[in-house]
């Protein structure tokens, strides 16, 4: 996560921050109309409790690091350029589902412990790193990274081998879930991620974003938190069942994107560049 950070902060020096400002609202934007869309799915077609059901659509409108990176090293292996500022955008897609989830499953209420999801959301390691990252990547430029290259950037691929091996570890210990809770959650858990590839795609090309970029973001839009999301759930919606989210992000979406999904967000981006030119 903090080479990811140090890149993406690399090339931010490179544009103008007020550049960036629209994508960064509509990335905003993004996070909520995603965890909105999925939790009536969640509460009356799959007939979930309300806190469960606020859960998994936080779980589902957030973005999965682990989901990124392997997407930017697809990419990479291919030669495919994308926006270098992506990382930032991943940050701030994390933030709004979690809010919307909190929203959706207590309301707005005085016992919501704001400051302890705040610490979570904002401090948590994944953003420090991201983040911190972006800030010395961005202070420092290449030139001034040039000495830690081989640590950070030359040993990225075998890190994130290692910890592909380790989700799949944890995804082994949720399959017993998802026999238990039925064939919904398999399908929600296929079929979020391919409409939110849709919307994520639909977006990128109208912020003009290249197809690395279209599909990056299609990415970012399909997965699903393993991280922040929880941790967040778990300190303002107690009541909610931790293993139906898991089951869902960790079981099904990440190791569906993994396989299936990052080809077919590149694909669609291809396609929907290619049909906006006629």
């Amino acid at each position: 996560m903090l080479a990811i950070g140090l890149k993406g902060g690399i090339e931010l020096a490179r544009q103008p921050f007020g550049s960036l400002l629209p994508q960064m609202l509509a990335v905003v934007a993004l996070g909520f109309f995603l965890s909105l869309a999925a939790f009536p799915v969640l509460r009356y077609l799959g007939r979930f409790k309300r806190a469960d059901a606020a859960s998994i659509a936080a779980h589902n409108g957030s973005v999965s690091v682990g989901t990124y990176a392997v997407a930017i090293a697809y990419l990479g292996s291919r030669q495919i350029a994308f926006e270098a500022h992506m990382p930032l955008l991943l940050v701030l897609l994390e933030v709004p589902a979690i809010i919307v989830g909190i929203v959706l499953a207590r309301g707005l209420s005085r016992e919501t412990r704001w400051r302890s999801v705040a610490h979570e959301v904002f401090l948590g390691k994944s953003i420090v790193l991201l983040l911190g990252g972006l800030l010395i990547g961005w202070a420092a430029g290449p030139d001034g990274l040039s000495s830690i290259e081989p640590l950070f950037f030359d040993l990225f691929k075998g890190i994130l081998a290692l910890f592909l091996l380790e989700m799949g570890l944890i995804t082994a210990t949720q399959v017993g879930s998802l026999r238990r809770y039925g064939p919904f959650l398999m399908a929600f858990g296929i079929g979020m991620p391919l409409f939110s590839a849709l919307v994520g795609t639909g977006l990128g090309w109208a912020l003009g974003l290249s197809i690395g970029g279209t599909a990056v973001l299609a990415t970012l839009a399909a997965s699903a938190s393993y991280i922040a999301v929880p941790a967040a759930m778990r300190i303002s919606v107690p009541e909610a069942n931790p293993t139906l989210s898991l089951a869902a992000a960790l079981g099904i979406t990440f190791p569906f994107n993994v396989l299936f999904g990052i080809p077919m967000y590149h694909a669609l981006a291809v396609w929907a560049h290619t049909f906006a030119k006629g």
